[in-house]
């Protein structure tokens, strides 16, 4: 009787278990409802150690039935006592926390109800959704290709090829949605996901740019070529395109929340460099999930946006890569400075066109860490060798062939008209 007992009460538990989880929407499956972000905040809750163990299958063993139950009562009673609607959940084993996201009414301030969730017992913290904005300005021309690409010249790069492509590399490109059939993009993009919501999935200006000065194709007789034109792409779209009217330029918008699941899933997916072309303000959520990218050794890339604070988050984080598109006229330490005037690249439509800003500026840098990565250099940023007679300039050729021994690029040898020294143009 005792054990007969006990089977009962098991089969009891169970039998409330299903009764819960029939209550409410599957974990995770109500994300990207297509809400009003600017109406949302985050909501990060921790579960007990066993929440997640990094030695099993994710999928599998999230938790037990009751404990992901209880998991979503709290996030329900926290919505129902703060006067919010709880419109999705995320969970985020790479820091050990759940996200819930919840709709707050109108007529009241998301920062103010997020300051007053992170009171309340049991909340890791709570941010309202932030918003960035793409690093790139309008196009001095239209013709496209009106100059040859800055980095021929100025990077040498018909030179750096010759020691380095990129091959391999998984670069995560984490920006709008990037024009994977162009002809300079065919076959460069390995994965591509979206987490974006509420907008059309076609492609845009600025993650298609990116993607083209990162990883073009070379000697396919169209276009321009690559800094790292056999990296291997991450199309990652966390933001989105607008557009006033016709005439205007386009402008790029992410939010805090599409860039953290955007992160999160390179991380996952093995990104080897990791190309942030935006700036916005101070996150909590991306500060944790960049420092864990960071403390796997993958390198981050961020435009530096003069008009905020410390170039703009995540340019100002600890451990990235700040990179802006002009030489300095004094030395920011921890800021380099890379091509982003006048640059042709790729654009939707199977097109190329001229464009500006420290968006293309860090694309520069993201290919050049990925011919790094190649050579197999170590302590990636702390490698960048920088040029002399300019503040933050980098060498390129000496930062290169620091993983090669002593230099033979082209480091001091003069350059011909194609922009190759005249050793490595007679091979």
């Amino acid at each position: 009787m005792p054990k007969l007992n006990q089977a009962i009460a098991a089969a009891a538990t169970f039998f409330v278990a299903c009764l819960i989880f029939a209550s409410f929407p599957a974990f995770g499956a109500t994300l990207g409802a297509g809400g009003d972000p600017t109406r949302e905040v985050l909501v990060l809750l921790r579960l007990p150690s066993e929440h997640y163990r990094p030695d099993a299958d994710y999928g599998d063993s999230y938790g037990d039935a009751m404990s992901r139950a209880a998991l979503r009562r709290i996030a329900v009673g926290l919505a129902r006592r703060h006067g919010l609607s709880l419109v999705g959940d995320w969970p985020m084993p790479l820091i050990g926390e759940d996200c819930f996201i919840m709709s707050v009414p109108a007529g009241r301030s998301p920062d103010d109800e997020a300051a007053s969730l992170s009171r309340d017992r049991g909340v890791s913290w709570a941010e309202p959704v932030r918003f960035y904005q793409g690093e790139g300005g309008a196009p001095n021309h239209t013709d496209p290709l009106f100059r040859a690409q800055p980095a021929t010249r100025e990077w040498r790069l018909a030179d750096l090829h010759e020691v380095s492509t990129g091959r391999k590399v998984s670069v995560a490109v984490i920006d709008s949605m990037i024009e994977g059939d162009h002809p300079d993009l065919v076959g460069q993009i390995s994965i591509a996901a979206n987490f974006v919501s509420g907008h059309p999935a076609v492609p845009e200006e600025h993650g298609t740019g990116v993607a083209g000065i990162i990883a073009a194709r070379d000697d396919n007789g169209v276009g321009i070529v690559g800094v790292a034109p056999n990296a291997r792409l991450m199309a990652l779209r966390a933001c989105w395109q607008v557009r006033a009217d016709a005439s205007a330029a386009a402008t790029t918008l992410c939010d805090s929340l599409s860039l953290a699941q955007a992160l999160h899933y390179a991380v996952e997916h093995g990104a080897q460099v990791v190309n942030l072309s935006l700036g916005g303000p101070p996150d909590p959520l991306l500060s944790r999930l960049l420092d864990v990218a960071l403390s796997r050794g993958i390198v981050v890339v961020a435009a530096y946006d003069r008009r905020l604070s410390g170039g703009g988050f995540p340019a100002s984080h600890a451990g990235v890569v700040s990179v802006i598109d002009e030489p300095m006229t004094q030395r920011i330490p921890g800021v380099y400075s890379a091509p982003g005037r006048d640059v042709p690249t790729t654009q939707p439509g199977g097109r190329w066109f001229l464009v500006n800003g420290s968006s293309y500026a860090a694309a520069h840098v993201s290919g050049l860490f990925a011919l790094m990565r190649e050579r197999g250099i170590a302590s990636l940023p702390l490698s960048l060798k920088l040029a002399t007679g300019g503040f933050g300039l980098i060498d390129t050729c000496a930062s290169l062939m620091h993983a090669v021994g002593p230099c033979d690029c082209a480091c001091t040898r003069p350059l011909d008209q194609t922009g190759r020294s005249p050793a490595t143009a007679a091979q």
